[in-house]
């Protein structure tokens, strides 16, 4: 079963949207770099920003007038920052953060191919700008990982002890397990976040829906069980694995628990002073591991949402405007922001034929392994 498996993981792992549903271009009056059909937006930056293993992704930095910590969001599968665009931008200005999102090595406009290592060393590269270029805390920081986003994630959560918290929206134990009931890890199993997750010193929030059909919410329960320092978990009754946002309780829960860790960073600081001296080596060129040895994995792709359950959703995450007023951010912008929503909507129906044939591979592999 080992190979096998390992071979047809390396082959179905990842499901980047062909084409991308953005492009990036210079703006000519000010030479910096927009996604093509967003507007501009004064607090929004967009990068390119070279990883170890010589590949190139691209990122947005959404900048909040009152954050106090600063989300790192890797999206899930068959996704990109241009799909991700409108509801980083919600977040940041409902949850009061700042927010930096990146796609994956072969995902979007970024170089190079899907692959787990390049995942790791793309979200280093994003922790590394936001400590170098922005002057972010590592206290500062929650990592945010979304499904396959839960591999990075923690791979790099357990290799920092002073973050801030840890959010895994429908997250994985391992590749191998989405695809088999096995006890134990074997040595071709990628993301391995079940060995990982009771390395993560902070406090980690769980979100997963009971309906999932992709990742199982046992998943996310188990990784909840192992957790150092848990917090109160979000089961969505119902919810499957990409329609989680759509529910007002993830919002609120999600909004919850980033003012408990925001008011309570003292304790936590206080007994990983121990920790300081190898957290300076930590910031070191050797800071983060030598690549290790994997293959990749499959993940179905996310799934169309109907464009009346958008609708609802944006209405909700907008009925209070008139509170954020108070935040200082010009709603002009968001305006622009909501009549951006169609064109978001037109480039996720774009990739709807390309979803359907990953879908008729998936069922490929599902007779592959009921044979």
């Amino acid at each position: 079963m080992g190979g096998m498996t390992s071979s047809m993981a390396a082959k179905f792992a990842f499901f980047p949207p062909n084409p991308p549903s953005y492009k990036l271009i210079t703006d000519n009056a000010t030479g910096l770099l927009v996604l093509d059909s967003f507007p501009r937006r004064e607090n929004i930056e967009v990068l390119r920003l070279p990883t170890r293993r010589g590949t190139e992704i691209v990122a947005v930095y959404i900048r909040h007038p009152m954050a106090t910590s600063t989300l790192l969001y890797s999206h899930g599968n068959a996704a990109d920052i241009g799909q991700m665009y409108e509801l980083f931008v919600e977040l940041s200005v409902h949850l009061r953060v700042n927010l930096f999102g990146y796609d994956y090595s072969g995902y979007g406009q970024s170089s190079g191919k899907p692959s787990e290592q390049n995942t790791y060393a793309d979200i280093e590269a994003a922790y590394k700008c936001l400590e170098e270029n922005y002057g972010t805390k590592q206290g500062d920081i929650i990592l945010y990982g979304q499904s396959v986003g839960s591999g990075p994630t923690l791979d790099l959560a357990a290799r920092l002890p002073k973050l801030r918290a840890v959010v895994l929206h429908s997250p994985i134990l391992s590749g191998l397990r989405v695809m088999y009931p096995v006890k134990r890890t074997y040595w071709f199993d990628i993301y391995k976040n079940i060995d990982k997750i009771p390395l993560v010193k902070c406090p980690v929030l769980v979100i997963h829906g009971t309906a999932d059909e992709v990742v199982d919410c046992s998943h996310g329960k188990q990784l909840w069980q192992m957790c150092q320092e848990k917090y109160e978990p979000l089961w969505l009754k119902g919810g499957n694995h990409c329609d989680l946002e759509l529910y007002p309780e993830y919002l609120r829960h999600l909004k919850k628990f980033i003012l408990s860790v925001e008011k309570s960073p003292s304790r936590r600081n206080g007994s990983r002073s121990s920790t300081d001296r190898s957290e300076k080596s930590r910031r070191s060129t050797d800071f983060f591991e030598a690549p290790r040895k994997s293959s990749d994995w499959r993940e179905t792709p996310r799934k169309s949402i109907d464009k009346s359950e958008k609708l609802k959703i944006h209405d909700y995450k907008f009925h209070n405007i008139d509170k954020l007023d108070k935040l200082g951010i010009s709603y002009d912008q968001m305006e622009r922001s909501r009549r951006s929503v169609e064109y978001h909507e037109k480039s996720r129906r774009s990739i709807d034929q390309q979803l359907q044939k990953a879908r008729k591979s998936v069922d490929w592999l599902d007779r592959i392994r009921a044979g």
